[in-house]
């Protein structure tokens, strides 16, 4: 009888972890570099799309001074192929292998004083390095947030948010179009990444340097340490000068459009990028213009051009500041 239970009890245990889920590697399904109807069919994501939780095949990263769009969050993800790295080319953008997928992620807090109350998604903006050439495409997240679905024509929808004074905002969100996307991130015709460059990411991010990371994991390769990159401060670093600060805002909110081979290469004489030396960069002869595109919104006229419908007055003080010193 002894030898019959402790035979059954072996027999229970084996069944037991055959049939425990927890055993068996969950194999992570590979990133589609495609543009597909779904969101969730690039994979982008893991579990419940909503909650952004990024697959392990992909790596969150934040830029010192971040775009301003409405007041809007955003979170930021690169997506390499496997086996693959970004390589070391100069401060700016790194080369990216091809299928490379960069997303950034638009959402609103439904109250900014407690972020537990829930959040809106707006979209996803995506861009893919396809043969060689970036493509972009843009997914609006649905009513339920259970998927976003490929847009490519842009809309504009009512958002409203409580600001951290307890303010309630609202603004007619503008979903841009591809011909949108492509007005900003135009270089010399071609289509091309804003925000990864490596100046933009060389700052330190939960305790940790965010490039050296890179650097240290592999992801970046052909560059041993952060030492010859350059670093734009935080606009809000009030420990930096106020030139640094005023021309990093304008760097990641106005450069890629105000420097060669941008799209107002040919309509304008700035250029915006943070590392043109001031006398190169005309900002002192047109602070006048300058001033008055940005003071107030006026659709067509405003800058920046496109992306937002709203003043950021934080940025707005910024810069007229700024200007007031040359």
């Amino acid at each position: 009888m002894k030898k019959l239970t402790s035979l059954l009890c072996v027999l229970f245990s084996v069944l037991s972890c055959e049939n425990d889920d927890s055993s068996i590697p969950v194999e992570i399904p590979s990133i589609i570099a495609e543009f597909k109807t779904n969101l969730s069919e690039l994979n982008l994501f893991i579990g419940d799309l909503q909650n952004l939780e990024l697959s392990t095949r992909a790596f969150e990263y934040e830029t010192s001074t971040p775009l301003f769009t409405d007041y809007a969050h955003k979170q930021r993800l690169i997506a390499l192929p496997d086996n693959t790295s970004m390589v070391f080319n100069g401060d700016g953008l790194p080369i990216f292998p091809d299928n490379t997928v960069i997303a950034k992620t638009f959402y609103y807090n439904f109250d900014e004083r407690d972020p537990s109350l829930g959040r809106k998604i707006i979209e996803t903006r995506v861009l893919i390095k396809i043969n060689g050439n970036w493509e972009s495409g843009d997914y609006v997240w649905t009513d339920d947030q259970s998927d976003a679905i490929l847009e490519l024509n842009g809309r504009t929808l009512p958002v409203s948010w409580i600001d951290l004074e307890g303010n309630m905002q609202s603004t007619n969100y503008q979903i841009p179009s591809n011909t949108d996307c492509f007005t900003c991130h135009s270089s010399y015709d071609n289509m091309t990444p804003i925000g990864p460059k490596l100046r933009s990411m060389n700052f330190v991010r939960d305790g940790i340097n965010q490039l050296q990371n890179l650097i240290d994991s592999n992801t970046l390769i052909g560059l041993e340490n952060t030492s010859g990159v350059t670093s734009i401060p935080n606009w809000r670093d009030e420990t930096v000068g106020l030139d640094q600060r005023a021309r990093a805002y304008m760097d990641i909110n106005c450069a890629h459009c105000h420097t060669p081979g941008g799209y107002c290469d040919d309509q304008s004489t700035l250029n915006l990028d943070f590392n043109t030396p001031l006398i190169e960069t005309n900002i002192a002869n047109r602070k006048a213009s300058i001033n008055v595109r940005v003071s107030d919104f006026n659709d067509g006229f405003s800058m920046p051009f496109t992306g937002t419908t709203m003043l950021h007055s934080e940025g707005v003080s910024l810069i007229q500041e700024y200007l007031d010193t040359l």
